[in-house]
């Protein structure tokens, strides 16, 4: 098993910036991906941004430009920079990690993030 911890959510004003960051612990092992989704109300859950062990990374087209996801392999760390933050970008935010070799998904337990405009 693998334990995720989020830190950093938060009140923002539109405009400010949050960092997040998700620890992770336990059998964590091998190539893998840490990534951010996030859930407003009433949506669906939807990815925000991903980073693998390698380096590569993608976002969702609506943070492009704000976000920047990174990691610390070393720490299992994987941080969440949001700037420019907008009232849509409220939300409660998961990390999630895919481990490749054992094809499975661990969760956070998720971080709110309010952006008040």
């Amino acid at each position: 098993q693998v334990q995720l911890v989020e830190f950093g959510g938060g009140l923002v004003q539109a405009g400010g910036s949050l960092r997040l960051s998700c620890a992770a612990s336990g059998n964590f092992f091998g190539p893998n991906a840490m990534g951010w989704y996030r859930q407003a109300p009433g949506k669906q859950r939807e990815l925000v941004a991903a980073i693998t062990s390698g380096g590569s990374t993608n976002y969702v087209d609506s943070v492009k430009g704000r976000f920047t996801i990174s990691r610390d392999n070393a720490k299992n760390t994987v941080y969440l920079l949001m700037n420019s933050l907008k009232p849509e970008d409220t939300a409660v935010y998961y990390c999630k990690v895919t481990q490749y070799l054992d094809a499975k998904d661990y969760w956070g337990k998720g971080t709110l993030v309010t952006v008040s405009s």
